[in-house]
């Protein structure tokens, strides 16, 4: 069975490209067929990946009609990629079409068989494109940094996840809340935790066990079109990374030895 996840916070700056690409070619690694899909109109995640952005069709024309979503489907040595560009950010004004909320969901039909993981990267806004991934998803993971303000993104989020639950998609789960750029020497650090933990309670979450702590090999990655786990495959993030993909992987997808003792949440797929 597919299952479609969202990577999503409404403020920017807090990994959720760098999550969506981890995720993506972790899952590759371990035998999963994916599909990544960019709904960033910056169209980060194929860059991330190693698409040349501009050299075919995107999401933005599958959404509007022009072409289908096997023809814009790239693909790369870490997977498929439906990628994006700035085109798609026209999408408030030009996507207003009846049951507009279901554009993706509708245009994922033709090829959601074909994966095992669908891992869908959203922009830093609560518009159409993000509402358009919760709809079409079977869970969210929403990182975050160990701060103040990504917390105050998650509590706004919320909202808009309860709207398209009630609405749209009953079945919408929140996997967990992932820390990025963890340091748990600060108090800081350490404060935010219990905060998002609180904050995860409320959305019927967990936060992931697993932290991703800084890493020079994070930020060199995309310069060289890999995500850090090809690039700096035993950096303290990369295994960071590895050991929620674990998480989200589950027995099917694990690896033969498993870097951490982490148990698969199979609850939040049922």
């Amino acid at each position: 069975m597919t299952q479609i996840i969202t990577v999503t916070n409404q403020k920017g700056g807090v990994g959720k490209t760098t999550t969506a690409a981890a995720l993506v070619c972790g899952l590759h690694q371990r035998g999963a067929k994916v599909l990544g899909i960019d709904l960033d109109p910056q169209g980060n995640l194929g860059f991330n990946l190693g698409l040349d952005i501009g050299a075919g069709s995107t999401v933005y024309d599958v959404l509007k009609g022009a072409c289908s979503i096997e023809e814009a489907i790239a693909s790369t040595e870490y997977g498929d990629v439906l990628p994006s560009d700035i085109m798609l950010s026209a999408a408030e004004v030009e996507f207003t079409v009846p049951r507009r909320e279901f554009m993706l969901s509708d245009q994922l039909t033709a090829v959601r068989s074909r994966y095992d993981f669908i891992i869908i990267d959203t922009p830093p806004a609560l518009n159409v494109l993000t509402v358009n991934a919760y709809v079409a998803s079977d869970g969210l993971i929403v990182p975050m940094e160990a701060e103040v303000l990504s917390l105050v993104g998650i509590t706004q989020l919320q909202e808009t996840i309860e709207t398209v639950r009630s609405t749209f998609n009953p079945h919408l789960k929140v996997l967990g809340i992932l820390i990025n750029k963890f340091n748990g020497r600060l108090t800081l650090s350490k404060d935010i935790l219990e905060l998002a933990q609180e904050v995860a309670e409320q959305l019927g979450s967990q936060v992931f066990q697993a932290k991703v702590h800084r890493g020079v090999g994070v930020a060199m990655a995309p310069a060289h079109g890999q995500s850090v786990l090809t690039y700096q495959p035993d950096s303290r993030p990369a295994q960071d990374f590895q050991a929620i993909i674990d998480v989200v992987a589950g027995d099917r997808f694990a690896l033969p030895k498993p870097k951490r003792g982490l148990k698969y949440i199979s609850k939040f797929f049922n």
